[in-house]
């Protein structure tokens, strides 16, 4: 089945025709109107309620067809100023926020995610080590003043989780003149120590886009990730993060709570990502997630839940025929670049797709074992899908 994505207009993402998001619907629906002066933020692909996809043919929505949900969602992003210093909670917590907070927390789900750049790609994943933690806050002084000597001194000499999170606490929880006060210091003094710790450009930009807001603080405790297109980053339950800039797709369980804290106009539960997120410290570089491959043409990203993994493929366009090995589970398919046709076994017999830029497939539980990638007529151009499934791998 040939889908639609849902698009979502969130204030954060790229405007007009800059957008992939907005590029990937236009070549995906033929009533798809582009508006320059919108923005473009996500398009998703699955069975969640908040915007599941829609059947071409039919025009009905993915999961009355199936009579079911996909344990995952599929989706692109397109990213212009950050989203949300934010964790996901684990089961337990999404089933309790959901029942406190249902109007906040729209469903009972966790929601552990994997992210794949398309572009240059720059995130805040994770804590810092500890030790470097405490070189920033001795190299700005202005964080000192606002989380007190105490606890800094406190962080100098135990040096461990419960240290920081005694710091970062109070830094999250300080009211907004003192982390207005905090901010305009270290933009004011402190230029030349952004410059040489290759943070300036991000920290004007941060602050240009919420001005004041405790968020900013967060660049000299999380970890700067920068991605190349097809490297990856996996968040599980309760690790904080945040998307700055950039491309990717995402696969995550079938959910969509957030814990937010920060660079957001919408709610923030400072209380419960305090409560929630996990306070031990790692180096940037451990943060990126290793596909294993496949064979020349595919590899896979298998995250360590049962709800999805990510295989890409990625085809040699002197390639006559691929044969892709695959379980009875229904995958979502996304083309980024180049033609193919796709040959897939449905329940009413062998069927042929041709799959170009935003291509979007349903790839039913009948075509195991195997799907296969023709050769479509005049394409020069090496073909890039990816593919979302349930995480079988990890049972291989």
């Amino acid at each position: 089945m040939e889908l639609t994505g849902w698009v979502k207009n969130y204030d954060w993402g790229k405007q007009g025709i800059q957008s992939a998001v907005a590029q990937l619907a236009m070549a995906n629906d033929p009533d798809f109107v582009l508006n320059e002066t919108e923005t473009y933020a996500e398009m998703w692909m699955g069975t969640h309620f908040c915007g599941v996809s829609i059947v071409k043919e039919t025009g009905e929505t993915l999961d009355r067809v199936l009579k079911k949900d996909l344990p995952y969602l599929f989706k692109v992003l397109s990213i212009r100023k950050a989203l949300s210093i934010q964790v996901h909670p684990n089961k337990c917590e999404a089933e309790r926020l959901h029942k406190e907070r249902p109007d906040v927390y729209k469903d009972d789900n966790h929601k552990p995610e994997l992210s794949i750049a398309i572009t240059p790609f720059l995130a805040l994943v994770g804590f810092q080590p500890v030790e470097d933690i405490i070189d920033n806050i001795d190299e700005f002084q202005p964080l000192t003043e606002l989380i007190g000597q105490e606890a800094v001194d406190e962080l100098h000499e135990k040096r461990n989780s419960e240290t920081l999170k005694n710091c970062y606490e109070i830094m999250m929880r300080a009211d907004d003149a003192s982390i207005s006060k905090c901010i305009k210091a270290i933009a004011k003094n402190n230029k030349s120590e952004l410059k040489r710790n290759e943070l300036l450009d991000i920290f004007n930009k941060v602050n240009q886009d919420f001005p004041d807001d405790v968020g900013v603080l967060c660049l000299f405790f999380l970890n700067l990730v920068r991605l190349q297109p097809g490297q990856a980053i996996y968040l599980g339950a309760n690790e904080i993060h945040a998307y700055l800039d950039g491309e990717c797709v995402e696969c995550m369980a079938c959910s969509d709570n957030v814990i937010r804290a920060g660079l957001t106009p919408k709610y923030k539960d400072v209380e419960q990502l305090i409560s929630s997120v996990i306070f031990d410290g790692a180096a940037a570089d451990a943060k990126l997630f290793m596909p294993y491959r496949i064979d020349d043409t595919v590899q896979v990203f298998v995250p360590p839940v049962d709800d999805f993994a990510v295989m890409h493929v990625g085809i040699k366009h002197s390639v006559c025929s691929y044969k892709l090995q695959i379980q009875a589970y229904g995958s979502i398919l996304l083309t980024l670049a180049g033609s193919r046709i796709l040959r897939l076994k449905t329940d009413k017999g062998v069927k042929e797709i041709t799959l170009t830029r935003g291509s979007i497939v349903y790839i039913p539980v009948e075509a195991a074992p195997e799907i296969e990638f023709l050769q479509a007529e005049d394409c020069d151009e090496n073909f890039t899908a990816y593919i979302a499934t349930y995480n079988y791998f990890r049972r291989a």
